[in-house]
């Protein structure tokens, strides 16, 4: 049956307002553009949600749903060794984020530069996320010093903010340059990793 799979009108305006939002970030994405792609009328978008702000929570939460996906088809692929998963995860966010992806950039990213200082709700729940992405890469981490790949003396959580960070910071570059260079940029990787694990 058809009807049965079609999507409901909040799905669809949460695929909707996603795509929108990871094309042209949230302060050019208004509710009419939303609207008129989802093809509903406005008193359909205010029955599901009660403002842009927590319209925007629940496309963040879809968002950070799918990558959690793909998180956890790359690192807990644990056939693999920690470090070598850790490496094709960030070589896959390039393909998926960088230069050469159909839409560029890290949703989370643009909405903390956005509105996350004007938002509570939105910076309560990207700082949440970020965190649990962290933890996340800190879990990798840790197997890799079980495992020997790191040495005993590695902070993995410490490592893992910082791995976080460079990632979003290089996102930035690479769309200031329009080039993936700075996400591929490994000549300082050795001597801060060093650093960051004494």
């Amino acid at each position: 049956d058809e009807t049965a799979a079609a999507p409901s009108t909040r799905e669809n305006l949460i695929a909707v307002g996603l795509d929108l939002m990871r094309r042209h970030g949230y302060g050019a994405t208004g509710i009419q553009d939303i609207l008129n792609a989802a093809g509903v009328p406005k008193g359909s978008f205010y029955h599901h949600f009660g403002s842009k702000e927590e319209f925007t929570a629940a496309v963040l939460e879809r968002y950070v749903a799918l990558e959690g996906e793909h998180c956890q088809k790359v690192l807990g692929n644990t056939r693999q060794a920690p470090l070598r998963r850790l490496r094709r995860y960030f070589e896959d966010l390039i393909r998926t984020a960088g230069q050469s992806a159909p839409i560029q950039g890290c949703l989370m990213g643009s909405l903390s530069l956005e509105i996350a200082g004007t938002s509570s709700l939105l910076q309560a729940s990207l700082r949440s996320n970020f965190a649990h992405w962290q933890a996340i890469i800190a879990s990798v981490l840790r197997e890799a010093m079980d495992k020997g790949e790191l040495p005993n003396s590695t902070r993995p959580e410490a490592l893992a903010g910082f791995l976080l960070n460079c990632w979003e910071g290089a996102l930035l570059r690479s769309q200031a340059d329009r080039s993936d260079s700075p996400l591929k940029d490994r000549s300082e990787e050795r001597r801060v990793g060093k650093e960051c694990r004494s």
